[in-house]
């Protein structure tokens, strides 16, 4: 028999994803509410194990709208250098290159060996064991809801101490969301996102998150909007919660360097605190080793900064902010004076690179990105014209190479093939960027078919200063660039 690769798995997993008109359709249904948590038990019966079974991971179940990724990312640091000994499992989505940088082990993503033979176990047990309790559940699980499977194999094979696991979307009824008796549970700032499926205010994304969690499990959230606020704690008693805590920044990180860069940072940081310090059963303050963890997280494409080192005198700033909120976040980095903005020296050619998925509005997240310009610029008494902020813009699909190809691992047909044939999203965001700010060159506003199209498109840039690329609007995006400006080395 022969060796089936990473590269069969990433095929075999791409084949079960769904199209833009099947999820439109999902969306329309009950089915990705009523039949989610009841499918996603039958599929992991179906793989050999029972609910009760994943008790012994240890988790820590964190969602929210944003920073959850970075949440996990600060926690998982923490216990790994709190517990040197113990091995960490950590599961986050989505991916910026290859699929495997989901499933990490001790902070390292799983080989291309071991993601394929754990694959294809449960690819196998799927086929074999083909029973369904439901009669309009499908043979295989979806894609986000395969990986979830495979991550808990993982975990469970290597026999982890702990387990990081981010929520893909909302809470209630994600794939996650199986685990009976996770260790603590947390939910960072709430905002308005993945409406088509949460909701479109922030008392119903409030309750989807809540769902998360437990009875008998301690809950712990940030400061957020009175109203989300009143929901998460209602469902807090709710779900008998065994305490609702709403922690505040934490006072010993004021002077610590973070290793992820960005004010918002704190917050996220002050939760990861609380969870460990919670999952450990610690209630002193800040450890040293708690301290040493946060100044070493490390988290690809966010607020991110990349000196490129196959490019003369091109930075990238990699963002994958993808809501109104992270979005303030991301130009409140980028336009800062060591970053972004103009510190006296010849000015820096600056370019925008922005992409958004279908069902986000862009106009409002360009209106967010240059009125949070104006307000840095105001705020650090810069020189800078905030309409001519850029020097160039750039709306790109996310489709990796210009032949119309993606990178294996980046495959999506979650996109209509009308709306990329046509560049419709990027149309709509170059006409949106065009009646904001109608001065704006229209020869500098370029939409691109491709990725690779908009590298190509920097590097035909000259300037006698440097270039500093700011890309944001999608993870997607941020990975496309990473994998076509041959930055994994420096990135990941």
């Amino acid at each position: 028999m022969s060796t089936r690769s990473y590269k069969d798995a990433v095929e075999h997993l791409n084949s079960l994803q769904s199209n833009a008109a099947a999820l439109e359709a999902a969306r329309a249904s009950s089915r990705l509410t009523e039949f989610a948590i009841p499918e996603m038990l039958e599929y992991l019966g179906r793989i050999g194990y029972t609910p009760k079974d994943l008790n012994a991971l240890n988790v820590i179940h964190i969602t929210g709208t944003k920073g959850k990724g970075s949440t996990s990312a600060f926690t998982d640091s923490i216990l790994r250098h709190t517990l040197p000994n113990a091995t960490i499992g950590l599961y986050t989505s989505p991916h910026l290159v290859a699929v495997r940088e989901r499933i990490r082990i001790n902070g390292t993503p799983i080989s291309e060996e071991q993601f394929a033979t754990y694959f294809f176990e449960i690819w196998d047990r799927l086929i074999a064991n083909d029973v369904r309790q439901f009669p309009h559940t499908s043979l295989m699980p979806g894609y986000f809801r395969f990986v979830t499977l495979l991550a808990f194999h993982v975990f469970l094979s290597f026999k982890v101490n702990a387990t990081i696991l981010e929520v893909g979307v909302g809470g209630t009824y994600d794939s996650t969301n199986i685990v009976p008796n996770p260790v603590v549970t947390g939910i960072t700032a709430l905002g308005i996102d993945h409406v088509a499926v949460l909701g479109r205010t922030i008392e119903d994304i409030a309750w989807q998150k809540g769902g998360i969690f437990k009875e008998g499990v301690p809950a712990i959230t940030v400061n957020q909007p009175p109203e989300g606020l009143r929901v998460l704690e209602k469902r807090a008693k709710e779900l008998k919660a065994s305490s609702f805590t709403v922690i505040p920044l934490e006072p010993g990180l004021s002077n610590v360097e973070l290793g992820l860069a960005g004010a918002h940072q704190v917050q996220n940081a002050s939760l990861a605190v609380a969870l460990s310090r919670s999952f450990l059963g610690f209630q002193t303050p800040l450890p040293e080793t708690f301290v040493t963890a946060l100044r070493k997280t490390r988290w690809p494409g966010r607020c991110q900064t990349i000196v490129d080192p196959n490019r003369d005198n091109v930075t990238w700033y990699l963002d994958g902010a993808h809501t109104v909120e992270s979005l303030e976040c991301c130009i409140q980095w980028f336009a800062s004076p060591l970053v972004g903005l103009s510190r006296g020296e010849p000015k820096p050619l600056r370019v925008l690179v922005f992409n958004c998925t279908n069902g986000r509005s862009g106009s409002s997240f360009l209106g967010t990105v240059h009125s949070r310009i104006a307000a840095q610029i105001e705020l650090h008494k810069s020189n800078d014209d905030a309409d001519l902020f850029f020097d160039h813009v750039i709306f790109c699909t996310n489709v990796t190479y210009a032949d119309g190809h993606f990178k294996g691992d980046l495959t999506t047909i979650a996109i209509a093939e009308d709306d990329l044939a046509q560049l419709k999203t990027q149309r709509e965001l170059a006409s949106a960027w065009s009646s904001l700010l109608p001065n704006f060159p229209t020869s500098r506003i370029h939409v691109l078919p491709s990725i690779e199209h908009a590298v190509k498109e920097i590097e035909k840039l000259r300037s006698p200063t440097h270039v500093k690329v700011l890309v944001a609007g999608s993870l997607h995006l941020v990975g496309g660039v990473i994998e076509v400006s041959g930055l994994s080395h420096a990135a990941l």
